[in-house]
């Protein structure tokens, strides 16, 4: 849904809920604490079935989003009862690898439903705020696109077989300078450990991000050593307000929605990459010719 400004975000999102109201169908929404405001106040009586949380928090890292919309499919539409949700993860201040991911999120929603499950989305889009690129590319990753004027029609770029492809981001770009470059066997990887720590350490991290930094990178190196070939190569640099950890291999990581997909418990797959995505506030995942790598974010600026 594409908007102009707070009046035009309530044009768009209070009919599609007042709809869930008039029908009784539970929906989420998920966007940021302003929105949220003027949605309670611009929906006025208390709605029983609609349900309300912020999207810097659940969305501060993009990968964790589409578990909580399963998460609340699985509380309310598991009967078959229909159900709606409206999610914003994308606003004008996000970092551009933090919207890239968004950017990746909202193409693989089309992956990660089934089509017959009984639920709609609405993806508002600021275009005041959001550059043409951002408005060009939410055109390509939805099927369905309501403008402004609230009229609805098919996306005519939106192809559903590129949603899939786990080549379709942006290639990441190399740092300027990595603090730290180890190429690492099995064997090795309490030495790896070792060194996110040391480096890390310099940086002022609460003892909670040190800690779930080293256990990402353990969990992704360890993953390299299964799976990627018997070795890997850790890096670490800062990147403006973040500690970038990097853990690249020759393996590859076919399945799209890695990381977004919580793993069984008898699982011996998937559960590095979720538990990453769990405790870094961004995830980087690429696949190339060459092999895989995997970026793990945590941000330097006070919480």
């Amino acid at each position: 849904m594409f908007y102009s400004g707070d009046d035009g975000f309530l044009a768009g999102t209070i009919p599609f809920l007042t709809e869930a109201i008039v029908t009784e169908q539970p929906a989420l929404v998920v966007v940021s604490e302003a929105r949220i405001a003027l949605l309670r106040a611009g929906i006025g009586a208390p709605a029983e079935h609609i349900f309300f949380a912020d999207m810097a928090t659940v969305g501060r890292n993009p990968a964790r989003i589409i578990p909580a919309w399963r998460e609340f499919l699985d509380a309310h539409a598991s009967d078959g009862r229909a159900v709606r949700g409206i999610g914003e993860p994308i606003w004008a201040t996000r970092t551009p690898a933090e919207l890239v991911e968004c950017q990746r999120h909202e193409a693989l929603l089309n992956v990660a439903f089934d089509a017959s499950t009984p639920w709609w989305l609405m993806c508002p889009y600021d275009v005041d705020a959001l550059a043409p690129t951002v408005v060009d590319e939410a055109i390509r990753s939805h099927p369905y696109i309501r403008e402004a004027t609230g009229e609805t029609m098919l996306s005519t770029v939106f192809r559903a077989e590129e949603m899939s492809s786990t080549h379709r981001s942006a290639p990441l770009s190399e740092p300027t300078r990595c603090l730290e470059s180890f190429t690492f066997r099995a064997g090795q990887l309490a030495l790896v450990r070792a060194l996110a720590e040391s480096r890390a350490s310099q940086f002022g991290l609460s003892e909670r991000q040190l800690d779930d930094l080293v256990l990402a990178v353990h969990e992704i190196a360890a993953n390299s050593v299964r799976h990627g070939g018997g070795q890997g190569e850790f890096r670490l640099w800062r990147d403006g307000r973040s500690l970038v950890a990097e853990i690249s291999d020759r393996g590859t990581i076919d399945d799209p929605l890695a990381g977004r997909r919580q793993p069984g418990a008898s699982s011996e797959r998937g559960r590095g990459l979720w538990i990453a995505n769990q405790v870094c506030d961004l995830v980087q995942i690429r696949t190339y010719p060459t092999g895989s790598v995997v970026r793990l974010f945590v941000s330097l600026d006070p919480v």
